[in-house]
């Protein structure tokens, strides 16, 4: 047996950090942050362990929280007043999203995105306008088209309010394209935009339903989110956002799509981000509190092998809890 290429030559503990391949910092992370403009105090997330709901007045604590631990970027959720069929205060100057950054850009020095979509605040819990006759039938969705100029809205206003990037998540086709004019036309061209290019209509999304108060008051979204099945078409969809202007592209969710993190990451020259979702956080939670496994261990194994798929930068619900111990 020829043993003269030992590769555990290179696993002690004195080599091992200097020879590894990915590298997984604090300021690879974003943190999710939600405001809650109908509680006057924090509200925990039951389903989401460690992480709550703020009001607006808290929301500047909240970030400096993150910023200690040394993860650098937030991403801004919101939970309104109240709802309509349009959703309405999804860009109303005084929404909780624009007050929440006003007061975070003013106050630290946080960078913050965004998420632009309709779900939070329509009364039906879809993200966008609703077809004719879509209450009464849960085969008819969403209205592209007519979706589009709200959420050039929604991005423009979180843009006058301070966002230092915007992220639309509503797999509207032609979103990017709609954003990118409004905001250059209304004098924020110098704002990115992080797409959820490739966003998948997946089971992993629950808790995050729970805790932004999003879940569909009928029917589903498969119908303008993808398949789970499909590959090639993420290509597609991902190649449309980049045609049109977006800064980022953005793969959700990120441990079942480590494939899909990997063929961008291969074909496009534009920073990629995974979202390493609300259902990938709590089964692993739910998981270590029956013992079966280390929480910290396997939160870090699977940021890591996100970032070993490609990704430049992970919007995580563990940001904290890994940053603190990197």
């Amino acid at each position: 047996m020829d043993l003269t290429d030992r590769p555990r030559r290179l696993r002690t503990d004195g080599v091992r950090p200097l020879v590894s391949e990915t590298s997984l910092d604090a300021t690879d992370l974003m943190a999710p942050v939600f405001v809650d403009a109908t509680t006057d105090e924090r509200v925990p997330i039951e389903s989401m362990p460690g992480h709550e709901r703020v009001p607006v007045d808290e929301a500047v604590a909240r970030v400096e929280e993150v910023l200690e631990t040394g993860v650098e970027a937030i991403m801004v959720f919101g939970i309104p007043e109240s709802k309509d069929s349009e959703g309405t205060r999804a860009w109303a100057d005084d929404g909780v999203v624009q007050e929440a950054v006003r007061r975070i850009t003013r106050e630290t020095d946080a960078y913050v995105v965004t998420d632009v979509c309709l779900c939070e605040y329509t009364d039906h819990g879809h993200c966008g306008v609703l077809e004719p006759g879509a209450r009464g039938d849960a085969t008819l969705t969403v209205d592209n088209d007519a979706t589009l100029d709200l959420l050039a809205e929604v991005a423009r206003s979180h843009a006058e309010a301070g966002a230092d990037m915007v992220a639309p998540s509503g797999m509207m086709d032609g979103m990017v394209g709609a954003l990118r004019h409004e905001l250059d036309a209304s004098g924020h061209r110098d704002v990115p935009i992080m797409s959820y290019a490739a966003k998948y209509a997946s089971a992993f999304y629950g808790p995050f339903r729970d805790a932004a108060d999003g879940a569909p008051a009928f029917g589903d979204r498969r119908h303008y989110q993808m398949d789970p099945a499909n590959r090639r078409e993420a290509m597609r969809e991902v190649r449309l956002d980049a045609e049109q202007g977006a800064d980022a592209l953005m793969v959700k969710p990120a441990l079942p799509y480590l494939d899909i993190v990997r063929a961008v990451r291969e074909s496009f020259d534009r920073p990629v981000a995974a979202y390493n979702v609300s259902g990938e956080y709590a089964m692993l939670h739910a998981a270590a509190e029956k013992g079966w496994l280390s929480l910290e261990e396997t939160a870090l194994e699977s940021l890591l092998s996100i970032k070993r798929a490609g990704a430049d930068l992970i919007l995580t619900y563990f940001a904290e809890d890994v940053a603190e111990h990197l």
